[in-house]
């Protein structure tokens, strides 16, 4: 199985890891007490929005946590062509959250837990800094 997810493509990656995020948000809000569906999601599009992902991928590499493997495959996923670009956030900002995605994606699916538990942490943590 660990050859055929690092054969992957990016966007399959991004496909599970964007989906991985989101669970692991909504959990997160909904411990800290938030139960109100629409401020849940109010205050999830915070942290799973592209604008968001591209920023903490692009504050990941800036200050250098990721191994030399983890950095492949955000450029992987940076780079992927998808078809698609959602009208609200640029080209590059939507590369830059597809390559969010795909290193969840990566971890999650080659079952990194530990590293992947480290990374979302570091994700919430933050969105969460930079808003209040």
């Amino acid at each position: 199985m660990e050859l055929e997810v690092k054969q992957m493509k990016s966007l399959a990656l991004a496909y599970m890891g964007d989906a991985i995020y989101e669970v692991y948000v909504r959990e997160h809000l909904l411990n800290k007490g938030e139960v109100k569906p629409n401020q849940l999601h109010n205050h999830a599009v915070r942290f799973v929005a592209g604008k968001a992902q591209a920023a903490i991928i692009l504050h990941f590499l800036e200050i250098g946590i990721l191994s030399e493997e983890e950095s492949r495959i955000v450029a992987r996923g940076r780079n992927a062509k998808s078809g698609s670009i959602p009208k609200n956030i640029s080209v590059q900002t939507y590369r830059y959250s597809t390559a969010f995605e795909a290193l969840i994606g990566y971890h999650y699916l080659l079952k990194n837990e530990a590293r992947l538990a480290e990374l979302l942490q570091l994700s919430v943590a933050f969105i969460e800094g930079r808003s209040e």
